[in-house]
């Protein structure tokens, strides 16, 4: 069922990897829609959560579809949401820009999951916009810090992952991210390592908008871009806003990347501010010979600082932390 909504055949050895099950273990509470857990609905869970909590609160899902619009809030630290497979563990909703009719930031409610609380984790689950192409339609919107994502679908169209937070750092390892139009946007510092991203159609990867000042904005590590057939021309990304910082590193891309890579957004002020960056990456369309002359094209020293350790720590503009929540 679900390569049916990625629509993406040749993509069943990578997603039954990402779809491994996870072991039973202890859980605070679990969530299942036969009745044989503690509640059949997640936000239910959630809010059975002790708020700001002295150790980690895990909440395991079964499989299912919950056509649920969840929240986490800020006071739910330390949560972790896992579900029992990635690809049968579905949590989705179809709200979009003009139904939500909040005018202009009607964006911004959109979405299926919004999480507002730090050191959140989720596993092994699906989130997904169901609403199709019909404009912004959010499927995660994530504002907290030190939040990681770890073999999880999120799955929309235009605006499908919300990585938000001046100060916050997000963390998506082996995911599958796809999407149309600035399918990966926000103001947050977010890697992607070894993560699957999906373009369904001619459009912009991503849309930062990095606050001035910030060291990394979007980092994709080892990752691998794909595309439908139908989309033949697609940009790396545009600026949301003008010091977006993005970087692609190790990746595999295929020959729907136009060969100019980035777009100014028709803001040339941006060409000069703007850190669109590459490296070591590979595929037909990782040529850089014909990329836009303010791109960055990265030596070895340059890329030497791209590593998680560095991406994540402190450099003056946030909360210090000794502890590898990434791990």
């Amino acid at each position: 069922m679900m390569l049916n909504r990625i629509g993406l055949v040749p993509l069943i050895l990578f997603l039954s990897f990402l779809g491994r099950s996870a072991k039973a273990g202890n859980y605070d509470f679990v969530v299942a829609q036969d009745g044989s857990g503690n509640f059949t609905s997640i936000q239910k869970a959630i809010d059975a959560c002790r708020a700001f909590p002295d150790n980690r609160v895990v909440i395991f899902v079964k499989n299912g579809i919950y056509k649920e619009k969840l929240v986490v809030p800020s006071c739910n630290t330390q949560l972790s949401i896992i579900g029992e497979t990635s690809d049968k563990t579905i949590i989705t909703c179809n709200d979009y820009f003009d139904k939500i009719n909040r005018g202009r930031n009607s964006t911004f409610y959109t979405y299926t999951l919004l999480v507002l609380a730090n050191d959140f984790r989720l596993e092994n689950i699906t989130v997904e916009n169901s609403a199709g192409p019909v404009g912004q339609a959010v499927a995660l919107h994530v504002e907290g810090d030190r939040c990681l994502f770890r073999n999880c679908h999120f799955l929309g169209n235009q605006d499908t992952v919300y990585a938000a937070g001046k100060f916050s750092r997000q963390y998506f390892d082996h995911c599958v991210i796809e999407g149309t139009t600035d399918f990966i946007f926000g103001e947050s510092t977010a890697l992607f390592e070894n993560c699957l991203i999906h373009c369904k159609s001619d459009s912009y990867v991503t849309a930062a908008s990095t606050p001035e000042g910030k060291p990394f904005g979007f980092v994709f590590l080892n990752c691998r871009l794909t595309a439908s057939e139908n989309a033949k021309k697609v940009y790396l990304g545009r600026p949301w806003r003008i010091y977006a910082k993005v970087a692609f590193l190790n990746c595999e891309m295929g020959s729907f990347i136009c060969p100019e890579g980035w777009h100014n957004w028709s803001k040339p002020e941006s060409e000069k501010l703007v850190v669109f960056a590459e490296y070591g990456n590979t595929g037909l369309g990782s040529s850089t010979l014909r990329r836009v002359s303010w791109s960055l094209k990265m030596s070895d020293n340059e890329a030497l600082i791209y590593t998680k350790e560095q991406i994540f720590k402190p450099f003056g503009w946030e909360v210090h932390t000794d502890i590898k929540w990434y791990n």
